[in-house]
């Protein structure tokens, strides 16, 4: 509603009514209080009605006591003098004597025209009496005075209407008349009838005044009022209307001309134009904000017009109908048409496209989505073309779908590029083969719906040899030779791939294992035949294949193609150009396949401090040794909580360069095992194993140092122990680390000795203290003599340089009788003592004790016997 129909309403629906209220109730207010007045005034007029009646007549019985005197006095002179003054009033004296009434007027005649009162009248009266009486239809005022047994003087006073009209206001009272009274009335009740005033009476009926008020006595007073109340309410609706008026010039009519300049301002005009703010300081400030808020919304609008030209993608704006309502320079560029000619078609009819464009943008702006919508479309024009569509719904502030926003981007360059660059990603650049992500990527499609599915994976050999003496670019010629050897065998339905460095990899579908056994037979033939000639030499390669093969449908061939890998390792450990099939049965190929998932339990254990220590005793044969020695042992707990030997996870901590770490908690826990034990020191020494990617670690050396500083471990409780591969393949640092260790006061032990060669020339070198015979040598001692004859030699050449000797895998007491034979110093095996949790060694030493003293006791009685 407009705000002057507002007004309006306000000052018809609420001032005037509230006027007219206003003035009812000053109407009913004057009514009630003239009504008091009238009341009140009435009340008071007849109260002195009473009084002066009363008054009159007790004047009239002193007159009488006066005359009494005048009257008993000689002479009628004195008597005249009197009654003619009493006359002029209406005033007559009467004397009865002996029951008879005589007018007193010159002395003792009656005087003609007085009414004169019956003695039958005043028989009943006492003394004296004062009253009304009417005689002969005549009202009077009487005063009786009996002045003697037989003789009272009677004052008589004729009530003329003229009299009786004295008795009130003129302006009040009409008439005013003696007659007898209706009703008795109690004392103030004639008040409230307001024409009846009851008087004293002397003798006879009840009399009272009988008044009547003037008609127009209070009618001025009412006509007052209300002229008082008509001039207010005149008053109010001239004030109504002046504000009226005022607002309407002051108000209403600036409004108007803001709200039609507003209403005049073009949208999309491209020049500001302001509203003037005439009318009054509050406009000025309204128009203010509004020409603010306009030129913010024109600097908005020019900001996205220019934004909109400028941008390098097509804009085409449409409304709930899906037709055109505004294209940018680049759609009109885009479409060869100016804007003018788009409004109102369809996208359909401009845009020759395979989509249903009307269709989806309809369907689009049904969903309500406030979400913008991407797709691709290629548009069918001379050349055709690729655009990359964005729409968005365009809302109005009550958030309805009013249009939608395309926007078009050519994206045919890019399109191109990626599908070279794609081509180029799934191909090797040098073979032309498939590469490994294309491989990995289009084998789950190769894989679906075959019977059988074989992953070969083919490492080359000696391939390094040909990098290395005749450069890459020779190496990259050896690769297309393999290639094409390779693809000389294919039969069409196998996919091949470089998976990297001197890997290929190959798929073969719905052949059996034989089958793909032979044919990888003839790929290693052909592999094998090809020569590359070079700096006047020939270089040839050989080619380890591993085949993971799987029946029936193939959900994981990523897992397939890992088995190969591993299949493939196990190939290159049987010798040159080896075909090997993978099998899950085979302990030694799982734990590889599960070295990853052992690799992240380990750093996991390592990282929460979950690593559990063994020990396992050695025990001295020639009794001199006078600690007990230990080896720590290392176990892991699965998921399960199965205790696992480290021979499931110690290759894949290698693997994947674990072993520093793991070495490391095992020195902080054996150290720390014992500092909580400070009494085995002078007892025991425990062996520590050190792996070969620890030897020459980073910060190792220091690390230990700090082990024993922390925990105060004396240096002859410890003894490291070190494989004699890992020292022989890092002897560089293997040396320098003993060395360093040495000073430290720390003993060396060199584990799984002549299971390696050169053992003997190496053993001169390295600073060892024991050296642990290889169990492969000392578990058929008893029954070998070539065993026998190994283990007596490498005793006695240890013996000669001063070494102690333990011999590994001590089963039974038939292999103890030999090594004592032999003079070896130290066995250890489950025949000595099964690995035990390190925390149970003090239950351990003492049913050891008890048990070698039982022994003991049982040698004295055989040699009692």
């Amino acid at each position: 509603m407009h705000i002057g129909k507002k007004i309006g309403v306000f000052i018809l629906g609420f001032c005037i009514p509230a006027l007219l209220a206003v003035a009812y109730s000053l109407n009913f207010w004057f009514e009630y209080s003239l009504g008091q007045f009238r009341q009140q005034t009435l009340e008071h007029e007849y109260v002195g009605i009473e009084q002066q009646f009363t008054r009159e007549s007790r004047r009239l019985l002193q007159l009488a006591r006066l005359y009494v005197p005048i009257l008993q006095t000689p002479g009628e002179s004195l008597l005249k003098g009197w009654l003619e003054g009493l006359q002029s009033s209406n005033i007559s004296l009467f004397h009865l004597h002996q029951g008879k009434v005589t007018a007193l007027a010159d002395g003792k005649t009656r005087v003609s025209g007085q009414i004169i009162p019956p003695a039958g009248l005043f028989s009943t009266l006492d003394k004296e009496a004062f009253g009304a009486v009417i005689v002969n239809e005549q009202p009077l005022q009487l005063g009786f005075y009996r002045f003697d047994d037989d003789e009272a003087l009677i004052v008589t006073r004729l009530l003329t209407p003229a009299h009786l009209q004295s008795l009130g206001q003129a302006d009040l009272i009409h008439s005013v008349a003696l007659a007898p009274l209706q009703q008795q009335v109690s004392p103030g009740q004639h008040l409230k009838l307001a024409s009846q005033i009851q008087v004293p009476t002397l003798i006879g009926p009840v009399l009272a005044l009988q008044v009547k008020q003037q008609r127009d006595a209070f009618e001025r007073l009412e006509w007052q009022s209300l002229l008082v109340v008509m001039l207010l309410l005149l008053g109010g609706m001239l004030m109504v209307a002046a504000g009226y008026l005022w607002l309407r010039r002051g108000l209403l009519k600036p409004f108007d001309r803001l709200m039609t300049e507003l209403k005049e301002i073009d949208p999309s005009a491209r020049r500001y134009t302001h509203v003037s703010g005439s009318g009054g300081a509050e406009f000025k400030v309204l128009a203010d904000r509004i020409n603010n808020l306009l030129l913010r919304i024109f600097q908005q609008k020019e900001r996205s017009r220019i934004t909109l030209e400028s941008i390098a993608e097509a804009v085409i704006l449409t409304n709930n109908k899906a037709r055109v309502i505004y294209l940018n320079p680049q759609a009109e560029s885009l479409l060869g048409l100016r804007s003018q000619q788009a409004l109102g078609r369809t996208l359909d009819t401009l845009l020759k496209s395979d989509n249903q464009l009307d269709e989806e943008l309809l369907n689009f702006m049904s969903s309500g989505s406030r979400v913008p919508e991407y797709s691709k479309v290629t548009l069918q024009m001379q050349q055709p073309r690729i655009m990359e569509r964005a729409v968005s719904n365009l809302c109005n502030h009550k958030g309805q779908v009013i249009g939608v926003v395309t926007v078009l981007r050519d994206i045919t360059q890019e399109e191109t590029l990626k599908q070279q660059l794609r081509l180029k990603a799934s191909v090797d650049g040098i073979t032309g083969l498939y590469n490994r992500s294309a491989f990995e990527e289009r084998l789950p499609g190769y894989a679906e719906g075959a019977e059988t599915l074989a992953l070969c994976y083919l490492d080359l050999e000696q391939f390094k040899l040909i990098n290395d003496n005749c450069g890459h670019d020779a190496g990259d010629q050896m690769l297309v030779m393999v290639a094409r050897a390779i693809e000389s065998c294919l039969q069409g339905d196998e996919m091949l791939a470089r998976l990297g460095g001197d890997e290929f990899g190959l798929a073969i579908r719905n052949r059996s294992a034989l089958e793909v056994a032979r044919f990888l037979k003839q790929v290693v033939r052909q592999v094998c035949l090809q020569i590359l000639p070079c700096g006047g030499a020939h270089y040839r390669v050989g080619v380890s294949c591993g085949v993971a093969f799987h029946r029936g449908p193939c959900s994981a061939p990523a897992e397939l193609l890992k088995d190969a890998d591993i299949a493939c390792l196990a190939a290159k450990r049987k010798g040159s150009s080896q075909i090997h099939f993978f099998d899950d049965r085979n302990k030694e190929l799982a734990n590889e396949r599960n070295a990853p998932k052992w690799a992240v339990r380990i750093a996991r254990a390592i990282e929460d401090k979950e690593l559990l220590l063994y020990f396992q005793p050695i025990k001295g044969l020639n009794g001199c040794c006078r600690r007990q020695r230990l080896e720590i042992l290392l176990r892991i707990r699965d998921n399960s909580g199965r205790i696992l030997p480290p021979a499931q996870f110690i290759a894949a901590a290698e693997r994947f360069k674990l072993m520093p770490e793991v070495d490391r908690e095992v020195i902080r826990k054996a150290f720390l095992w014992l500092s909580e034990h400070p009494q085995l020191w002078p007892e025991i020494c425990i062996s520590i194993n050190l792996s070969g990617n620890s030897l020459g670690s980073e910060g190792m050396l220091d690390y230990i140092a700090e082990m024993q500083g922390r925990y105060g471990i004396p240096s002859s409780c410890v003894c490291f122990e070190i494989t004699e591969t890992s020292a022989i393949q890092n002897r560089t640092r293997a040396m320098e680390m003993l060395n360093q260790l040495r000073r430290l006061g720390f003993a060396f032990a060199l584990d799984d000795f002549g299971s390696g060669f050169a053992s003997y020339g190496y053993l001169r070198e390295l600073p060892v203290d024991y050296v642990k015979i290889d169990g492969c040598f000392v578990r058929h001692l008893a029954t070998n003599a070539r065993d026998y004859a190994i283990v007596k030699s490498i005793h006695d050449v240890c013996r000669v340089m001063g070494i102690e000797t333990v011999a590994e895998f001590v089963e039974n007491q038939e292999i103890m009788d030999k090594l004592l034979e032999i003079g070896v110093d130290y066995a250890q095996g489950y025949a000595i003592g099964r690995p035990k949790p390190l925390e149970q060694f003090l239950q351990w030493e003492k049913r050891h004790e008890r048990r070698q003293q039982g022994l003991h006791l049982q040698e004295e009685y055989a040699s009692l016997a």
